[in-house]
């Protein structure tokens, strides 16, 4: 119906949904990040976000192959440029944890959500020019707290952040 450089709006019979453009892909990344003591904490990025009119707590995510010299980029490699563009940390270890849908009954995108772990601060963040990103390193005993709060002040949390809220995916089991 409609194709733009990052979306394309499709209808399959009387279905209308939005898909990414030229086969880009994404990549999310839940960051662990352990004190000297043993505390763990998640590294969370905030931004505006113009479809919801309102700044938005997620998990630190980016596009894959976005730009035709890297359109065969694995997403290992986009969740690692990723988590140091937007939060400032580089990860030693980055492990694939599988293909997940963002909300399948509009929009055909899949995303390779990626744990990563042993990290260390290299630059301050905050994404590229004009990304305006917000860093959080929240510990793992207040993040429900953190998140009624974030809601409580009238700011958006993307889904992904529920997946925070579960010892599996934090890789505590």
């Amino acid at each position: 119906m409609w194709e733009g450089r990052f979306i394309t709006a499709k209808r399959r019979g009387r279905w209308e949904y939005v898909g990414r453009s030229r086969g880009i892909r994404a990549a999310a990344i839940i960051a662990i990040d352990t004190d000297d003591d043993g505390t763990k904490h998640v590294v969370l990025v905030s931004q505006y976000r113009v479809p919801l009119g309102c700044f938005t707590l997620e998990i630190p995510a980016g596009l894959v192959g976005d730009h035709a010299e890297s359109a065969d980029e694995p997403a290992i490699e986009a969740a690692a440029r990723e988590l140091e563009e937007e939060t400032g940390y580089s990860a030693g270890e980055l492990e694939v944890l599988g293909e997940f849908y963002s909300s399948p009954g509009m929009v055909s995108e899949c995303f390779t959500l990626l744990r990563a772990r042993d990290l260390t601060k290299v630059s301050e963040g905050g994404g590229v020019s004009g990304e305006n990103i917000n860093v959080h390193r929240v510990a793992l005993t207040d993040l429900s707290r953190f998140v009624a709060e974030w809601r409580k002040a009238g700011h958006g949390v993307d889904v992904r952040i529920a997946m925070l809220l579960t010892p599996e995916y934090l890789g505590e089991n």
